[in-house]
């Protein structure tokens, strides 16, 4: 099961990037870390830093793929946000984004692309 959630998340940020590229988003990071922190994409645009958490399902029996991110996952993105922006302090400008990817037979059948989370 582990392998198979890992294939479907690795799938998922595979087709964020596209998709996120398509959109004029100019790829930074791919699954930055600090500590136990970690961030799927960091990506720019229009001067703009933006931290993305990718969620990716097979099937909505769980509920959307946007529910299940929870408060510790805010709080993890939030502390590599902040150690990532201390390293690169030229940004002054950022933003954090979930984007939603849900899958069918590893083809995406929807993107919802939550822009501005605050939390």
């Amino acid at each position: 099961m582990l392998n198979w959630n890992k294939t479907t998340g690795n799938n998922g940020e595979e087709l964020a990037a596209k998709y996120l590229s398509d959109k004029g988003y100019e790829i930074v990071e791919r699954n930055w870390r600090f500590r136990y922190a970690e961030v799927d994409i960091i990506a720019s645009k229009n001067n703009r830093l933006h931290f993305f958490e990718i969620k990716t399902r097979t099937s909505d029996r769980f509920g959307k793929p946007e529910e299940s991110m929870s408060h510790k996952k805010m709080n993890m993105l939030k502390t590599a946000a902040e150690e990532y922006q201390y390293k690169n302090p030229q940004w002054k400008y950022v933003q954090f984004d979930v984007l939603a990817i849900t899958l069918q037979n590893d083809i995406a059948t929807e993107y919802f692309l939550i822009e501005d989370v605050y939390f």
